[in-house]
């Protein structure tokens, strides 16, 4: 297969052309100046705004004037990532495409198909005079990766449509209807440093080998978090023996869940055989509790060199006590959708700051805002009961489930006539853009879906080419059969 070969034509050529722009989040002005060009060329009618969301109206076929109008939406900017080895330049050089079997993916770098395959469809979209559809705006948002901040920004009004198609899905033949809203919780404790007194043993108790996995994707499937593992076994020292918390330090993103934890603690040189002791017996215990989900657990015990200081006493307790009591995991499932997480929460990381700070980190998820406040206070509560400082991150909003869409319906009868199967009706437990969109504009009915990548964010993303045209039929037929507006 050549890459003149593709089809379709017209989606693989302006997705080749935008692999020529250099478009990373928050750098996305080449790619804005680009659409401006494309909208003139096309003597379309082309909006921007202050953030950079631009804007494309495409007028309705004859005779289809009195349909709904539909705006497809995309973001244009792209994760970029490169292997260690590769040299290239984000701001200046092309992403390199090659061929691979049925694959379309770049030389060393992540390919931009997230969400580059989106923009290069609405392209085609408006470029082809052949189509039938109704009154059509595309709408291209900027840094969807680093802060969904295009879609923050977008301005009521702006566009102006009854229904939404999201194409920044990455299932073919999956339609979701609904994302997650999140916020980030973060407590600090203040700690005043004391003396650990003569004749105690320091050692570093490590908890390793977890598999983690994103806090959205992967929290339903019950993997061990590294902080609360961890936790288990200190709050056990600090109550059996005289334990002086040293040190303390576990996980790392706040969408992630936490791989690594260890701790430095002293206890009295009397005790330390029998801290040895318990610490086989607990490893014993929670390997064999993960022994399904996460199989390479370890816990790990050795001596470690003298502290002259440690955090004290009531401190480490609160501390303790607050992670063993804030809720991790899934808290709700969806009464919607079957199988499908409504409410969740990450005890992200643990962190030792400059002046004496103990920064916890931690992200709540629901397709139900109110439920979303609700874990978010939960969490506050334990903290604050212990007498740490929370503060909330902004937030954004999630997408509730209709299962009763109007477009569902369309997009969904299209693919069983197309292709003589059912698309799979879905929601994700991971933010999307819509949830922002839908705060804007209530009234939207939307659906995303788009062809099959994988490897996304990383560089070996990958696009699967026979997909991408079941996506462009799938998509021309729903416009071809949107219904007139009331």
């Amino acid at each position: 297969m050549e890459k003149k070969d593709l089809k379709p034509a017209g989606v693989f050529h302006f997705f080749e052309e935008i692999c020529q722009v250099p478009r990373p989040s928050k750098k996305e002005e080449k790619i804005i100046a680009y659409l401006k060009a494309f909208g003139e060329k096309h003597k379309l009618e082309t909006l921007t705004e202050e953030a950079g969301n631009v804007l494309i109206k495409k007028p309705a076929t004859p005779g289809m004037e009195n349909r709904k109008t539909v705006v497809l939406q995309s973001h244009v900017d792209m994760v970029c990532e490169k292997n260690n080895d590769v040299k290239h330049d984000f701001l200046t050089d092309p992403i390199e495409t090659e061929i691979d079997g049925e694959w379309l993916k770049a030389k060393g770098t992540t390919l931009g198909a997230d969400n580059g395959i989106g923009v290069a469809t609405e392209l085609a979209i408006l470029a082809d005079d052949t189509l039938q559809h109704g009154p059509l705006e595309c709408l291209f948002t900027v840094d969807e990766e680093t802060g969904l901040t295009g879609a923050f920004a977008l301005k009521e009004g702006f566009m102006n449509a009854d229904i939404l198609l999201n194409l920044d899905s990455e299932d073919e033949g999956e339609i979701f209807i609904g994302c997650a809203g999140g916020i980030d919780s973060v407590a600090e404790f203040t700690y005043k440093e004391v003396d650990v007194p003569a004749g105690y043993f320091f050692c570093k108790v490590q908890v390793k080998g977890l598999k983690g996995g994103h806090s959205g994707g992967d929290i339903h499937l019950g993997r061990g978090n590294a902080n609360k593992i961890l936790n288990r076994f200190l709050s056990q020292a600090f109550n059996k023996y005289d334990m002086y918390l040293c040190e303390i330090d576990g996980g790392n993103l706040r969408n992630a869940i936490a791989r690594e934890a260890y701790a430095i603690i002293a206890i009295p040189d009397a005790d330390k055989h029998a801290l040895r002791t318990d610490l086989n017996i607990f490893a014993a215990e929670v390997e064999a509790e993960y022994a399904i989900v996460d199989p390479d657990l370890r816990l790990i015990l050795e001596s470690e060199n003298a502290r002259q200081k440690a955090i004290d006493k009531e401190t480490s307790k609160h501390l303790l006590q607050a992670l063993y009591a804030v809720p991790h995991g899934v808290f709700a499932m969806s009464q919607d959708i079957p199988g499908l997480v409504e409410t969740s929460t990450n005890m992200a990381s643990v962190k030792m700051k400059p002046g004496n700070i103990i920064r916890l980190e931690t992200s709540q998820r629901s397709s139900t805002s109110s439920a979303k406040q609700d874990i978010a206070n939960m969490v506050r509560t334990v903290f604050e009961m212990a007498g740490a400082k929370v503060t909330f991150g902004d937030g954004y909003p999630g997408w509730k489930p209709n299962p009763h869409s109007e477009i569902l319906e369309i997009a969904a009868e299209s693919y069983k006539r197309l292709f003589g199967v059912d698309a799979k009706v879905k929601a994700i437990h991971a933010g999307l853009e819509c949830g922002l969109f839908l705060d804007k504009y209530p009234s939207l009915d939307m659906i995303s879906f788009g062809p099959t990548l994988q490897g996304v964010h990383s560089p070996d993303e990958r696009m699967l080419i026979p997909t991408v045209e079941k996506f462009w039929n799938h998509l021309v037929d729903i416009l071809k059969h949107i219904p007139a507006s009331k």
